[in-house]
């Protein structure tokens, strides 16, 4: 039987939990606190997902950059390609908080969003 050990990330608690498996299957979950630990623990052991945060690159806007992020947790195994992927982008200006940037990301069914706004550069 293989034990994994987990610290939920859900609340500031910060639990311990034991995750055994068995087979690839789940026998039993102990530690938790509440039902989110719980489903936590279930979700991190057979399919972990993650926020994906970075920023593309941004033309003529007032900034360089421009921060965005996944719109949903997406597939722990996907986040070195979705870098790659938004790597290559380069977005226009204007930009608000909360459009989307790509759609859809590598066919993950998740967004990814902008985080501020971009405005227009002025010309002087």
């Amino acid at each position: 039987m293989e034990v994994k050990e987990i610290t939920c990330i859900v609340c500031p608690l910060g639990c311990r939990i034991k995750v055994e498996m068995e087979g690839g299957e789940i026998k039993s979950i102990k530690g938790y606190s509440c039902p989110k630990g719980l489903e936590y623990a279930k979700n991190e052991v057979t399919m972990p997902k993650r926020m994906v945060t970075t920023s593309v690159r941004a033309k003529g806007g007032h900034l360089p950059l421009l921060s965005v992020r996944t719109k949903e947790p997406v597939p722990k195994e996907k986040i070195h390609e979705i870098m790659l992927e938004l790597a290559k982008i380069e977005v226009k200006a204007p930009v608000k908080i909360g459009d989307v940037i790509v759609k859809n990301i590598l066919g993950t069914g998740v967004d990814v969003i902008a985080t501020r706004n971009l405005y227009k550069k002025e010309v002087s």
